[in-house]
């Protein structure tokens, strides 16, 4: 129960359920994935078993997403059998002051992008601890590579001044492998990214990579979960 919770994940609870209460019957809505994402989910299951809402459409972003979607009761879809999506919400790593972000500290950004990118508003629901002036000087950049090209992809980013690490897995021997059977990359750039809508094509352009977590230009509302004087409270920061 949410008295258990200290203020940090109540915060991340609430604003989950905030961006929940967003969604309208008859939606097609796009699911992230992550920890605050769990809690959006669960109250989007918690409203449509109380008959609060009806007939919406779930589209998940993860494997993850998609058991726990499933075990709140929220009926599925894809992409490649609706016109469109109604919305989107998801957590974010970073969020800078122009909402661009950074994801993929899940894996899950090359999903996340393609269900975000197609949704008619894309609002992302975060702890005040992920909003940064600058991205990618606390967060790394993730960029998931076809394992054949990954020794040239990482020759390719450093020559762009990025230092590429292999993300290993937790609990698992060898590498993080992504739900389309690729790897991450997980770059830092010694000054953090000056111009995120250009490295994010410069990127992409590289043969082998098949997306990066640089999200720009995609947000309509951040969601922020804080806590004031003690006590949970969830801020709107828009365009």
């Amino acid at each position: 129960m949410s008295v258990d919770l200290d203020p940090v994940t109540l915060s991340k609870k609430q604003v989950g359920e905030a961006a929940a209460a967003m969604v309208q019957s008859g939606s097609i809505v796009g699911l992230g994935t992550g920890s605050t994402a769990a809690f959006m989910i669960q109250a989007l299951g918690a409203r449509l078993r109380s008959g609060e809402l009806q007939d919406i459409r779930g589209i998940t972003t993860s494997f993850q997403g998609e058991v726990l979607a499933r075990e709140c009761g929220i009926p599925l879809t894809s992409l490649d059998v609706v016109d469109a999506i109604d919305i989107a919400i998801d957590g974010a790593d970073e969020v800078d002051p122009n909402l661009n972000l950074i994801k993929g500290g899940g894996a899950a950004h090359f999903q996340e992008k393609l269900v975000e990118a197609f949704a008619r508003q894309f609002v992302v629901i975060v702890d005040s601890g992920k909003l940064v002036e600058k991205l990618n000087l606390n967060f790394l950049l993730p960029v998931e590579v076809v394992p054949k090209a990954l020794n040239p992809v990482a020759i390719a980013i450093e020559k762009l001044g990025g230092q590429p690490t292999l993300r290993m897995g937790v609990k698992k021997a060898g590498p993080v492998v992504t739900d389309q059977g690729n790897l991450i990359l997980d770059v830092k750039f010694s000054d953090g990214i000056d111009n995120p809508a250009e490295l994010e094509q410069t990127l992409n352009n590289i043969p082998g990579v098949l997306e990066n977590g640089l999200f720009v230009g995609m947000t309509d509302l951040v969601l922020v979960g804080e806590v004031v004087d003690g006590k949970p409270n969830v801020r709107e920061i828009r365009k």
